[in-house]
Parts: C-alpha cells; structure tokens; sequence
C-alpha cells in the first residue's frame, strides 16, 4: 500500500478508536446497570444461551476447539463441541452475575442446603485456618467456573484479602467495573508495574494476596500443562522468595440448579533448589499441577479461549 494511504489510514483509525472505546464503554456501563433490573438467575439462563448462539461464530471458537483437541486427544469430535458449548454457555452466565455480585454470596451454615454457595467441612476448616494463623498468604485461582465469586468469599468469611486484577481497556467501563468490584472484594490491585510491590506490601502488613495465575505470560517461566511446554507467571513464586508463607488453591464450581461449591486446596508445597531456596519455576510447576487436575475435572467451566499455548 501507498505511504500516504498508510500515514491516512492511520489517522483515521486513531481518530475513531477513542469514538469506538467511548461507544462500547457505555454500551458495556449500560448493560451491566440495566442488567441489574432483572431476575439474576433468568438472566443468567437468557446470557448463557446467547453466548451458546454467538460464540460458534467468533474466532475464539477455534482457539478453544484448538486448545481442547490438543489436551484431550483421546475425546471425539462430538465431545469437543459438547465441552465448548458448556464454556460458551460458562461465560455468559458470568457476565450476567457480574451484575449482580453484591448479592450473589448467598451461604448460611445453619442451612446449607438452601444456600446457594456450597461449602464443604474441610474447605471451612481451611477458612478458619487462614482467618486465624496470624500469617499472610497467598492464594490463586484461574478461570473456571465462576472466577469473580472467590474475592466474596474471602470478605464473607473474614479474610483480609488484596487481590490482583487486571483492568479493561476502556476507562468507562474499568470505573463501572470497580465500582460493582469493590463492594465486597478486600483491596482491589490493579495489575502494573507497581503491582509487586504493592502484593509484598500487602504480604508483609498480614493480607492474603490472591491472584489469577492461569493465562499465558510471554516472559514467563516455562510449566507443563496438559502434557505441552507453555509460560506461567512466576509473580506467585517470586514473593515467595521475599515473604515466606502458606500457598493455597480457590475454586468456585458451577452446580446444577445454579448453586456454587467453594473449594480450598490443601496447601501447596513450593519446590526448593539445593540450597533451600525457592525454586520459582518448581512452584509454579506445583500451582499449574493443581489447576490442571481441576480442569480436567470441569473442562467445560475453563476458559479455553485464550491462546494458552504459543
């Protein structure tokens, strides 16, 4: 192509872009505000079938066609689409809870049976462990199953939690989004450059630092995962080395009958090189083990639209 219809091309992509950001943000504003008018869990129904219907058509479905066909050789075809399906499904049910976050914690342990957030004995014991250890720690999950709800539930049961998250790219919509986060979720770090030393930070004032670990990370330390080399984040491990204290797993699985069960792992022991020191790249080894087993167990709750595996 010409120079100048580059240099022109250019221009008017950078003219509109701020026009486009500022159009989705507020259709994005719009729809989490006006979502919040209806029944949660019919909009949960109605957002699940329209992600079953629009995500076929979207590049990502090859992606996560890719991706389940390479860590599940042995499934058929038909199974591959079926697991797709439940994560098209997974996603949009997420977005309509998102509106509804303030409220969406619904567990009595007098009554667990008409909760809607399941909670087992030992994952309570483990709560309460953290609660009242007196050390910080850290604790990560990924994106399965509901990935916003863990944040609840650390403020539901008195644990003084910091967590990482990273924010849109649109600033109207990252206001909006803060605004619904921050109700119930502990101290809210966005990811950046200061990122680390604010999660230390939180380490050493005695918070338990939580943080997605699950997605690819270009500079990153290489892990197994589903039997292919891949990149980890090592943020995880790296303030291991600096304050030493518990690693433990979330998760908050999808049920029928639109109940949550929250899961605390046992802790994770972090690998140590000959010196005693901590291995980062054991440790996430560790971490990426335990997501990998849980998403073997729900493949159709994982997010398996992102390019895991480069």
């Amino acid at each position: 192509m010409h120079p100048l219809l580059l240099r022109t091309k250019a221009r008017l992509r950078d003219t509109i872009k701020p026009a486009i950001e500022l159009a989705v943000g507020a259709l994005t504003v719009g729809m989490l505000r006006i979502t919040r008018y209806f029944d949660p869990i019919k909009t949960a129904n109605l957002f699940g079938r329209i992600a079953r219907l629009i995500g076929p058509l979207m590049r990502e479905q090859k992606i996560g066609r890719a991706n389940l066909t390479a860590a599940f050789p042995e499934k058929s075809p038909k199974e591959i689409e079926t697991i797709l399906g439940g994560v098209w499904d997974n996603l949009g049910r997420i977005g309509a809870e998102f509106a509804h976050l303030d409220h969406i914690w619904q567990h009595d342990p007098a009554l667990p049976d008409q909760s809607r957030i399941e909670i087992g004995p030992r994952t309570h014991e483990l709560f309460a462990q953290l609660r009242l250890d007196g050390k910080p720690a850290l604790i990560f999950a990924g994106h399965l199953g509901n990935w916003e709800l863990p944040a609840l539930a650390a403020v539901a049961h008195g644990l003084d939690a910091a967590i990482l998250y990273r924010r849109p790219n649109i600033a109207s919509a990252d206001r909006a989004i803060q605004e619904m986060r921050a109700v119930k979720m502990g101290t809210l770090i966005p990811a950046g450059r200061d990122a680390p030393i604010r999660l230390a930070e939180a380490l050493r004032n005695g918070q338990h630092v939580a943080m997605l670990v699950d997605q690819y990370l270009t500079n990153g330390v290489d892990v197994m995962f589903f039997g292919r080399k891949t990149k980890a984040n090592p943020m995880l491990a790296r303030l291991l080395r600096q304050i030493e204290c518990p690693i433990h797993g979330v998760r908050i699985i999808r049920l029928p009958g639109h109940r949550f069960r929250a899961e605390l792992s046992e802790e994770v022991m972090p690998a140590r090189n000959a010196a005693g020191e901590i291995d980062v790249q054991g440790t996430m080894q560790a971490v990426t083990t335990v997501m990998e087993e849980w998403i073997r167990e729900y493949p159709d709750q994982w997010l398996w639209l992102h390019r895991r595996w480069r």
